[in-house]
């Protein structure tokens, strides 16, 4: 799916380089509704996946503050500890963000590289198969089928946010080589080290069932191979720069699609203003991080509509809902654009119509999949309910007042040369 995905953005990017990114593929291939749609499935996805890391990273300080200082630091002040500084530091600069985004990455794969080198030594398919299986079911499958469909969201949860790139087209020197470079070499990357950390982390002591269980599945991975000592904390400690660089990217990325949607009329206008002299979207910035912390304390705290169930795993299958209905919408206007005669396109995917078609059906799939676990389904619910509030929004009252952006008058171009 993610590879069909990133080919056909690579061929959309440099052909339309515009901040909206995937909303703007959307408004030129279907209009209006198409931009909507598309734009308000990847909101929801970039507001609340920077909540479901946030989670995740209080878990790791909590957890590292514990058993090295014996603080005990409620998690809900962790979070908004951290949306405070990586929000203020997207809204210090375009140039402040990347460079710190860059600098973070590289350490969190630092961190990996001595990861895998330490486990596989220690890797063992006793470990890695360590979960029981249900009566009927195989060691290699222990809960048959429902566990695939079960685990498709967190499968999804590797290469998530991926697709943001193209928001960024505007800040590029060069669309048309530095969206399709960035876009591969971005997915290669990833499925490199989903592939080494999935299998290394799992198979090694104290085993796939114990480390599937937990909040911190590397720490209990730096434990094993470097034992409980200060060594283990500090790599654990430094193994959440994964996790902020993932939060401080898809904070620039919300910022982006809620701002370019603001601006172009689809959300309220408001949003759109800039920092007036920082000049980046500020109050999109503010918005994105209040919902999603508003979120993720409302499953924190509502265990009677949610249940006894990870905050962050709510959170993760909510993220996924928007994601693979902007990807299912994605690769239809990839379709239908490719349709187009005279839009110059620099780079042209190698999968062309049918990995956009097999990307488009797994997301469907998927989709479906998501109302197959009961646990999760009350969040899943509670995001399709807000998906159809904002699109009555749209129809009685946004869809009347647009506003024509550099994308919307692109889009409403490109539309009438078509028709003509």
């Amino acid at each position: 799916m993610y590879l069909g995905l990133c080919f056909s953005i690579a061929e959309l990017s440099p052909a339309l380089p515009h901040t909206g990114g995937a909303y703007s593929f959307g408004r030129t291939a279907f209009g209006p509704w198409g931009g909507f749609l598309t734009g308000l499935a990847e909101s929801i996805e970039y507001v609340l996946t920077p909540a479901v890391i946030v989670v995740g990273i209080g878990g790791y300080i909590g957890t590292i503050l514990e058993s090295s200082l014996g603080l005990s630091v409620p998690a809900p002040l962790l979070w908004a500890a951290f949306y405070v500084l990586f929000v203020g530091v997207n809204i210090a600069g375009v140039e402040l963000t990347f460079r710190v985004t860059v600098a973070i990455t590289i350490l969190a794969l630092a961190v990996l590289v001595i990861f895998w080198i330490g486990a596989l030594p220690l890797f063992s398919w006793e470990h890695a198969l360590a979960v029981a299986p249900e009566p009927g079911a195989s060691r290699w499958l222990p809960h048959g089928l429902g566990g695939i469909t079960a685990s498709l969201p967190f499968a999804i949860w590797f290469y998530l946010a991926i697709e943001q790139l193209p928001l960024a087209a505007e800040e590029s020197h060069d669309p048309a080589r530095d969206m399709p470079r960035g876009l591969i070499w971005g997915i290669a990357t990833l499925i490199l080290a989903s592939l080494l950390t999935l299998f290394l982390n799992a198979g090694i002591a104290p085993g796939a069932a114990v480390v599937g269980a937990s909040e911190e599945p590397l720490f209990l991975a730096f434990r094993t191979i470097f034992g409980p000592g200060a060594g283990a904390t500090a790599l654990a400690l430094a193994a959440v720069a994964g996790l902020i660089a993932s939060f401080h990217a898809i904070i620039y990325a919300y910022g982006r699609n809620i701002y370019s949607l603001s601006r172009a009329g689809y959300f309220p206008t408001w949003m759109s203003r800039t920092h007036p002299t920082r000049k980046t979207p500020h109050i999109a910035l503010v918005v994105g991080a209040a919902s999603g912390y508003a979120v993720a304390l409302a499953i924190e705290y509502g265990q009677a509509l949610f249940g006894d169930v990870p905050v962050g795993g709510v959170l993760l299958n909510m993220a996924v809902f928007g994601a693979v209905i902007a990807y299912i919408l994605q690769m239809a206007a990839y379709l239908k654009i490719k349709s187009i005669d005279g839009l110059e396109r620099p780079y042209e995917s190698p999968l062309g119509r049918a990995g956009a078609l097999v990307a488009g059906a797994i997301a469907l799939l998927t989709l479906v999949f998501l109302f197959v676990n009961p646990d999760y389904r009350p969040g899943v619910y509670g995001v399709a309910g807000w998906f159809a509030l904002s699109t009555i929004y749209f129809a009685v009252y946004a869809r009347h007042r647009m506003i024509l952006s550099p994308e919307e008058a692109f889009a409403e171009s490109t539309r009438s040369a078509t028709s003509t």
